[in-house]
């Protein structure tokens, strides 16, 4: 066993127990939005049913109680039309169960397991009833999600910018500019991907690992380009993926200025790009290629933090003790990172001792069981 792949290993069970970690912490909690009885719906997976306990609903604010009997790890989503995601949680490993709260205005969605997190689900059919008005945010939730809204906005701005800096690199055959370059325009991807992720295939198609493309499929996008740069070392026919990255970018960049979002997934939001540090960025398996993982792990805890600051007026008016637990948890988690700065950038992940990633995953720990809160807390009020 060669030495990467022993740090991998070791990396890996570190990140598991993160994953555990944050698997126990539900959304159940919900402070000022709470969900009122007889408004959880139980949701058990295997490796071949996905049963909800309830699929016709009046409009309102839903937690899902999803139990994985599976012997796969699974995933839960709500679709709504266009199989746009209302909300996610991933990583549910077998035996293990997670929550997940969501408004449901009128209309039909799509509840979905995902037995080894792939392909279009199991999915089962949800009816909601009723008066939207109910389920509305207040004013005060739609100024948070309208400040939000902002900041996705600039991001997707910024990304458009910098990938097109990367792609023109690596058309231009400059090696050099485009390994410097492709943290840099993953940096804004990584800050808004739930956004980005609520459009299904395009999140795939830009940010799918090697080992992730299904059977027949086509390996494209960010990670692609990053081979070629860093293994095979050969970018000289690499400008037609180019173009379709930068192509792909532009239009998911659009896409994510246009959505239409709740202060939930808002919030929900900010605990899934904890998911995402914990799944691959503490094991180096997101930017295999490069190691440039701690570019990605920085931009996560970032985005999560600005959609904080974005509710920030609704937490502090619902929960004051609540947010202090987070902002001092964000304080531990960016004073940890910043010991691995490197010049303008970071440490390489292999650069990174076994005893740095065990002290990165204890105050990502300390982090996900509060922030693990925040979509329920800011529901719509019943």
């Amino acid at each position: 066993m060669n030495a990467p792949h022993n740090r991998l290993m070791i990396g890996g069970a570190l990140a598991a127990t993160v994953a555990l970690a944050l698997a126990g912490c539900g959304g159940d909690d919900a402070g000022g939005g709470e969900t009122p009885a007889g408004n959880e719906i139980a949701v058990t997976a295997t490796d071949t049913e996905c049963t909800l306990s309830k699929t016709d609903l009046t409009t309102g604010n839903y937690t899902f109680a999803v139990e994985n009997k599976g012997t796969q790890v699974t995933e839960f989503y709500v679709y709504g039309p266009d199989d746009l995601i209302v909300g996610e949680v991933e990583n549910i490993a077998p035996g293990l169960s997670r929550k997940l709260t969501v408004p449901l205005k009128s209309g039909s969605y799509q509840g979905t397991c995902k037995p080894g997190m792939v392909g279009d689900g199991i999915r089962q059919t949800l009816t909601v009833t009723g008066d939207d008005a109910a389920a509305a945010d207040d004013a005060e939730l739609a100024a948070a999600v309208a400040t939000y809204k902002q900041y996705v906005a600039t991001q997707a701005d910024e990304l458009v910018t910098l990938t097109g800096q990367f792609t023109e690199a690596v058309k231009k055959g400059d090696a050099d500019e485009a390994k410097r370059l492709f943290p840099l325009a993953r940096e804004p991807w990584e800050r808004i991907e739930p956004v980005a992720e609520i459009f299904g295939d395009l999140d795939p198609i830009i940010d799918g690992r090697e080992g992730d493309v299904p059977e027949g499929g086509e390996f494209t996008g960010f990670h692609k380009l990053e081979k070629d740069l860093w293994e095979t070392k050969d970018i000289s026919k690499s400008g037609e993926m180019a173009d379709k990255l930068l192509t792909d970018v532009k239009e998911i960049a659009e896409k994510a200025k246009g959505a239409e979002l709740t202060a939930a997934q808002v919030g929900n939001g900010a605990k899934e790009l904890l998911d995402e540090v914990a799944s691959t960025k503490m094991t180096g398996e997101e930017d295999e290629f490069s190691h440039t993982d701690l570019w990605d792990f920085n931009a996560n805890i970032s985005g999560a933090q600005q959609a904080i600051e974005a509710l920030r007026p609704v937490l502090a008016a619902r929960d004051a003790a609540f947010l202090g637990t987070l902002d001092t948890a964000f304080k531990n988690v960016n004073d940890t990172l910043a010991q691995h700065r490197k010049g303008d950038g970071w440490k390489l992940h292999t650069e990174l001792t076994d005893a740095d990633l065990k002290e990165l995953s204890d105050v990502i720990n300390a982090l996900a069981e509060p922030l693990s809160h925040v979509g329920a807390k800011v529901l719509p009020t019943q």
